[in-house]
């Protein structure tokens, strides 16, 4: 994608899931800070700390393959780790238990309708989402849209994608596949 329909795409995700309804009446929101050619977070972020959200990001821990959440109020706040990955500094930022979030945004790869993904094959977001209550969205340029992926037995869907011109209602699909 050429620089410039990566800004404009990212900038219609963003505008999409800021009239999320789920997403506007939840208090605390995970998400994780974009990196390449993933669509960008960071002004996302900035519009979640502008609408008093609280905002979650991140932390793996590549033993157990574990996911943790910690409260970011300004990027500042985050490291550089393995594979120039950014996460949040527990030395200067607080753990938000799976339990306070409202909202999380799932990475990934590519997509179905159905909401399940591909993600980056460490498994921690499927770990971590087998324990979480709250709603389940992930962003994605249309391109990154397909018919079907290869579901394994432990892979957790996501309820809801946005792209930069659709909302698909992957419960609903779901539900609509397996009849």
């Amino acid at each position: 994608m050429a620089p410039q329909q990566f800004k404009l795409s990212s900038l219609h995700i963003k505008e999409n899931l800021l009239k999320e309804p789920s997403l506007m009446e939840g208090k605390t929101i995970a998400i994780t800070i974009s990196n390449k050619q993933e669509v960008d977070t960071k002004e996302i972020i900035e519009s979640l700390w502008h609408l008093k959200k609280k905002v979650v990001v991140p932390k793996c821990n590549s033993v157990d393959r574990s996911m943790e959440f910690y409260e970011i109020n300004h990027f500042n706040q985050l490291e550089n780790v393995y594979m120039d990955l950014l996460e949040p500094n527990p030395q200067c930022t607080e753990l938000v238990p799976r339990e306070h979030v409202d909202c999380i945004i799932v990475p990934g790869i590519v997509f179905d309708k159905k909401g399940y993904r591909i993600g980056y094959g460490g498994g921690y977001y499927d770990r971590y989402l087998a324990q979480f209550k709250g709603m389940r969205i992930s962003l994605a340029f249309n391109i990154q849209i397909r018919n079907s992926v290869p579901v394994e037995e432990f892979d957790i869907p996501v309820d809801l994608i946005i792209t930069e011109t659709d909302r698909i209602d992957c419960m609903k699909n779901r539900r609509e596949f397996d009849l």
